[in-house]
């Protein structure tokens, strides 16, 4: 086999090879094939012509599940297995991972595929490649858990974890562990529904006692299991949350403490955002000090400036005494509306107008306003402050217009158009803040001029 022909020219070409093709496979309809096939072949020509078929026809699969056609993509994987048992060629080939991958993805999409025919099907995908033995097992858990069957992922875990197939290798003991960390995250659900009965319902006597039994049982199975996969280097955010939840209940703060302050700073592991959120708010939870709640956000700021809890990290800076936190809170602000996710965020707007506001008034500090805005003043007007922007802010949130106006009129000055709208219109509307607002930056306007002047030497870092 050389070459599948294009369906569209074939329909009407072939009708004799169409014949053939029926009969090999009845029922499917696959593309017509050559009249070649038929036809004796030497040993080397055989060997090139499978391995050109073979390429087409995982091109032809390929490109029937981008366009979501899963009955044509079942029918040429059909194909493509009838076509492997059927090669004499002495070359090796190791098709197991294709068909496991392929299979599994057309029989969670086919609309009439059922779950025993899935599960058959993996069944046979376990034996067909012993290596991913454990790989296989583990995509059947997710599968059923996606299926609430949880009962039947657990044992399926369970009897992966005892399988063994010649000598452990690395790359096989890295998936047992994960085989086992999943059965771990499955016995802390257990143990979850177990405390949320107790907690809920107060259970007496023998009762009690029973619940209490099943979650402590529970408990240590998960812990565990959990412990040993969050020692890898890796990605592991679920485990771990699961793990603290686990020692946090019983008590055992610093050894919870401990887990999270490794998964955020150990050097093997990824860098992982989520790794300093979760440390901030467990060090929130249990009453740390603002130093040290300080200390992990800046770690997540220099990551990820546009996270959510720069809001928090900018608030902590600005009630903060300290000079420098001061200098770092309007910097972390001004990143902060760099992102579009923030534009119309009124929070972050207001923490921005408060502290320019503060700084234009004590006329100290200019400096640390004018370093942020040289490097924005370029494309924030366009981003942030357009006459159109104006109308659409006013139009839906006067509180948004309000802040950005401060913000405005402040790095740009009172004849600033998003300014001059909003103010035109809160004045018009006789909304005494707005009036206040045109007056304060009227005042104020020279600090517009200062910040704005490249040749101002007065404005030191």
């Amino acid at each position: 086999m050389d070459t599948f022909l294009e369906e569209e020219e074939a329909a009407g070409k072939n009708s004799a090879a169409h014949t053939r093709s029926s009969t090999l496979l009845p029922g499917l309809h696959l593309p017509f094939l050559p009249p070649h096939l038929c036809q004796p072949a030497s040993s080397q020509e055989h060997k090139l012509n499978f391995k050109k078929s073979k390429e087409v026809c995982l091109r032809y699969i390929q490109d029937a599940m981008l366009q979501k056609q899963w009955k044509r993509a079942a029918e040429f994987l059909s194909f493509y297995v009838e076509s492997l048992e059927k090669d004499f060629s002495r070359e090796y080939v190791n098709p197991s991972e294709i068909i496991w991958r392929v299979g599994t993805e057309i029989l969670c999409h086919c609309s009439n595929g059922s779950m025993r025919e899935f599960n058959s099907f993996i069944e046979q995908m376990k034996t067909f490649g012993v290596k991913r033995y454990l790989k296989v097992c583990l995509e059947h858990a997710f599968h059923l858990l996606c299926n609430g069957l949880i009962d039947d992922a657990y044992q399926n875990l369970s009897l992966a974890e005892s399988w063994r197939y010649g000598e452990q290798t690395a790359i096989q003991d890295k998936e047992m562990k994960l085989i086992q960390a999943y059965r771990g995250l499955l016995d802390y659900y257990s143990w979850s529904k177990q405390k949320n009965i107790l907690l809920e319902h107060g259970l007496d006597g023998f009762e009690n006692l029973s619940v209490e039994q099943e979650m402590h049982s529970c408990f240590r199975k998960a812990a565990v299991n959990l412990k040993e996969i969050i020692k890898i280097p890796g990605v592991w955010d679920l485990f771990v949350k699961c793990y603290v939840d686990l020692l946090e209940f019983y008590g055992d703060y610093n050894e919870a403490h401990q887990v999270l302050s490794e998964y955020a700073y150990n050097s093997k592991f990824p860098a992982n955002p989520n790794a300093h959120v979760y440390l901030y708010q467990f060090l929130k939870r249990h009453g740390e000090s603002k130093k040290s709640l300080i200390s992990v956000l800046k770690i997540l700021h220099d990551l990820v400036p546009s996270h959510e809890l720069m809001i928090d990290f900018n608030t902590m800076l600005q009630k903060s005494r300290k000079r420098k936190r001061c200098r770092l809170g309007l910097e972390v602000i001004f990143a902060v509306l760099d992102y579009a996710g923030w534009k119309e965020n009124v929070k972050a707007w207001s923490c921005l107008a408060r502290q320019v506001k503060q700084i234009a008034i004590a006329e100290k500090h200019l400096d640390w306003i004018k370093q942020e805005w040289n490097s924005r003043k370029d494309w924030w007007p366009a981003f942030h402050f357009t006459h159109y922007l104006a109308k659409r802010n006013w139009k839906e949130s006067e509180s948004l217009s309000y802040e950005k106006a401060v913000v405005a009129g402040i790095l740009l000055g009172k004849d600033c158009k998003y300014f001059k709208y909003v103010s035109h219109q809160g004045c018009k509307a006789q909304v005494k803040r707005f009036r206040i607002l045109k007056k304060f930056v009227n005042k104020h306007n020279p600090v517009y001029l200062r910040i704005s002047d490249p040749s101002d030497s007065s404005l030191k870092p």
